[in-house]
Formats: structure tokens, C-alpha cells, sequence
């Protein structure tokens, strides 16, 4: 079936008929993901054929979804058997990602799937498998790496003009309530109830992209990342949840570069994401959203790149214009498993998820949760580059370092202190 349908591509690539779409998907990301399908394309460009997911009224898109006359199905199998699309464009939970995306392929359709890549690294590799076998594509909708201003940087740094990447440091702290915890029956969890791994977390969720910017960044290629090879990290969680809602981390990737990734939803104020790169020959910094990721070398050259934060869905562009006529990698899934190896390293570093001292913890009438200092302990281990247990932080276990090399399954089994 794969083959024919990339046959019947091949007579369309420069159509005249408009692409069609089949969204996986309706809720959070899927929402402004539907309305951009809707709104931002002409009809003879680009028709959303159908929609995927198991509670649509639950989704404030629906009710313009039935009045645009887009079919909703309940499965992606159901879909399938109705409906044929040339692209599907995937906002699912962590653990659809790949079986999703290894669905979407079957029926002959390139795919755009929300980040992460998945929970565990083996399910990443099956997906990468499968593209071996078919000229299909997927890309992992890492909004950031289809920005202008990381390409445009990336392009820089590969071409050797702020020399050699030394280390790079990035910081995101998002405050979340209860309510976030309590959205869905995956939150915080690290499996979910029928087994598959999730590993919801920051570094796995809404601060992944940061995580993975940096390892992105320093890939010798536009469609590759650079290798982690070890990592070790802190943790801990103030909210009543399986898995950690603060982590920090340390990465070291194949070429000797240092990351190190702040991330906490157990905070009272926003701060970042912020980032800072430094290399032989300059320094590379980003302040936040509204400012512009600036470079600037030890001869005095400048350049400003731009904000990352100003186009989220350029991915959807451009994967719609690369279905229609064809195109490069951004993105693909051999980039994005770089991401879920230091997130399955980061599980295996701990021996468990630490809980916040008591006497720290913090609510607010709102649901609001926090832990008093984190904040400021995270803001000095970014500044002086060392991890919150090295920078005052003492409550915090440091977990051991893990091996990242040959890392082929998670649960890991002991690489670090711990393991499951």
C-alpha cells in the first residue's frame, strides 16, 4: 500500500489538486494546529480531509470543524479506512508519537508530529527503522528548528565562524498549577495506564524544546543533532505527581562540549527560556522572548539572528510545502532521538524522584504551587555553569552519570545511581 501511494505522489509533486491533510488530534497543540489548517491556507493549496481524536467535544475547535464539514473519527484506524491523506500532521500525548506516525507511513503519508519524538528511546529507533524502508518522511515539530534565526545560527556555527562550541547552557522556568497536572490521565506520570512510557516532565514536555535546541544547534548537519554521550542530573518534584516537575541536567556530547538544561514548573514566576552558547571565538546569547538571539566575537563582530519565539507554526508551512513540491530535512526523527536518549538518561541517573522539603514548598489560594529558592538556586547554577547541587542546592540528590554510549532501551537498568 506504501508503494502505490508513493507512486500515485510522484504524478503530484507541482499539483493542481490541493493537499490532503488528516490532523491526529484536536485538543491542546491540535486546536491552533486545526485553525492554522483552516485559516491560513488557500483551498487549492491545502484541505484538511479529517480529524483524529477520541473526545473531540472536549475541543473548542469542533464546533468549526463540524460547521467546515471535516469529518472527526474517533481512532486514526477508523480514519484510515475512509479517509486518505497525502500528510498527517500529528498533536497527539508522547506516547501516540511513534505508533501514529508508524500508522500514517503505512497508509502512504508523510507525517508532521508534535515533540517530543516519544518516552523511550527504542520506540524512537523503530520509527527510524521504518523510514529506512520507504521515501516517506517525518519531521518532529520542534518549532524553534524550523525558526529562521536557529537555522540561519546553526548554519554559522556549523561554518565555523564563532569557532569551536566550548559549552552551552539554557534555562526555561514555567510556573504551572495543579489544574496542568490534573488535565488529562498522563500528567506527571511516567507511564500510562496501559503501560507505554511517557515520562512526562519538563525536559520531556513543554520545555523539551530547549533540550533539544542546544543538542541541535551543535549538529554537524541541518537535519542532524550532536551525540550525547553521558549525563547526569538533578531532580525533584514539589507537586503530588510520579515523576519530576524540576530537573537539571549535565551533557556531554561525542565532540566534548558541556550542556547544561535548567527546567521547572515548580516556580512563582516566568524566566526564559533563555540560552547562552560559548565558543573559541564569541559568545552567542539569547535574553527571552522579544529579544534577538545575538552573537558577538572576540574581534568585535556582531550579528543579530532574531527571535526563535515569532513563527511556531512555520513547521506546518513548511511541511505542507515540502508534501506539495518536495524539500530538505529539518527536523527528522534521527535528530529528535537525540532529546529522548539524555531524557532516558536523565531517568536512569536518579535513584528515585526526590520530594522538596517540606518547609519549602509553597502554595497559593489558586492552586499555585512552589519551592521556595529554586528559582534563585537554578538562576546560579545557569550564571556560574554547575548544577544546583554544586551551587547550594544540597537537599537536591545528585544523581550518578550515565553512560549515554551503546544506549539502546530504556528502562536502563543502573547506569547511574539508580535505574528501574
Amino acid at each position: 500500500m506504501v508503494e502505490q501511494r508513493e507512486a500515485m505522489d510522484g504524478i503530484h509533486h507541482g499539483r493542481e489538486k490541493p493537499l490532503p491533510v488528516i490532523l491526529v488530534g484536536i485538543g491542546g497543540m491540535g486546536d491552533s494546529t486545526a485553525r492554522a489548517l483552516l485559516e491560513d491556507f488557500s483551498p487549492e493549496e491545502c484541505i484538511l480531509r479529517a480529524a483524529v481524536d477520541p473526545f473531540p467535544e472536549k475541543a473548542p475547535v469542533y464546533s468549526l470543524l463540524r460547521q467546515r464539514g471535516v469529518p472527526v473519527y474517533e481512532t486514526l484506524s477508523r480514519c484510515l479506512k475512509e479517509m486518505d491523506g497525502d500528510l498527517a500532521v500529528i498533536t497527539s500525548p508522547i506516547q501516540h508519537h511513534v505508533p501514529q506516525c508508524l500508522e500514517s507511513l503505512r497508509a502512504g503519508m508523510s507525517v508532521l508530529c508534535e515533540k517530543p519524538l516519544t518516552g523511550a528511546v527504542q520506540e524512537g529507533r523503530r520509527l527510524i527503522d521504518a523510514l529506512r524502508r520507504t521515501s516517506l518522511w517525518v519531521e518532529i515539530g520542534y518549532q524553534w528548528s524550523f525558526s529562521l534565526p536557529i537555522q540561519n545560527l546553526k548554519r554559522d556555527i556549523g561554518h565555523g565562524i564563532w569557532g569551536k562550541p566550548v559549552r552551552m547552557k539554557s534555562l526555561c522556568l514555567w510556573p504551572r498549577n495543579e489544574s496542568y497536572f490534573q488535565r488529562n490521565d498522563w500528567a506527571g506520570k511516567r507511564m500510562d495506564d496501559a503501560g507505554r512510557w511517557v515520562l512526562d516532565s519538563p525536559a520531556n514536555n513543554a520545555m523539551a524544546h530547549f533540550l533539544h535546541n542546544m543538542l541541535y544547534l551543535l549538529g554537524d548537519k541541518r537535519e542532524e543533532s550532536a551525540v550525547p554521550v553521558s549525563v547526569e542530573a538533578n531532580a525533584c518534584r514539589a507537586f503530588p505527581i510520579e515523576n519530576f516537575d524540576s530537573v537539571a541536567c549535565r551533557v556531554r556530547t561525542d565532540k566534548g562540549v558541556e550542556l547544561l538544561f535548567f527546567a521547572s514548573h515548580a516556580v512563582p514566576d516566568i524566566t526564559g527560556p533563555v540560552f547562552e552558547l560559548e565558543c573559541t571565538e564569541g559568545i552567542i546569547v539569547y535574553e527571552g522572548p522579544g529579544s534577538s538571539i545575538t552573537s558577538r566575537g572576540k574581534d568585535g563582530a556582531a550579528i543579530e539572528y532574531g527571535d526563535p519565539e515569532t513563527d511556531h507554526f512555520r513547521k506546518l508551512h513548511l511541511a505542507v510545502e515540502r508534501a506539495l513540491r518536495g524539500g530538505e530535512a529539518v527536523c527528522p526523527p534521527d535528530a529528535a532521538i537525540a532529546q529522548t536518549l539524555c531524557v532516558n538518561g536523565i531517568q536512569d541517573s536518579l535513584s528515585g524522584i526526590p520530594e522538596a522539603p517540606s518547609d519549602l514548598i509553597r502554595r497559593s489560594g489558586r492552586g499555585a504551587v512552589w519551592i521556595e529558592g529554586l528559582d534563585s538556586c537554578f538562576l546560579q547554577g545557569f550564571r556560574k555553569g554547575r548544577l544546583p547541587s554544586e551551587a547550594g542546592c544540597s537537599w537536591l540528590e545528585k544523581g550518578g552519570p550515565v553512560d549515554l554510549r551503546g544506549y539502546d532501551r530504556f528502562p536502563g537498568g543502573g547506569r547511574g545511581t539508580g535505574g528501574d
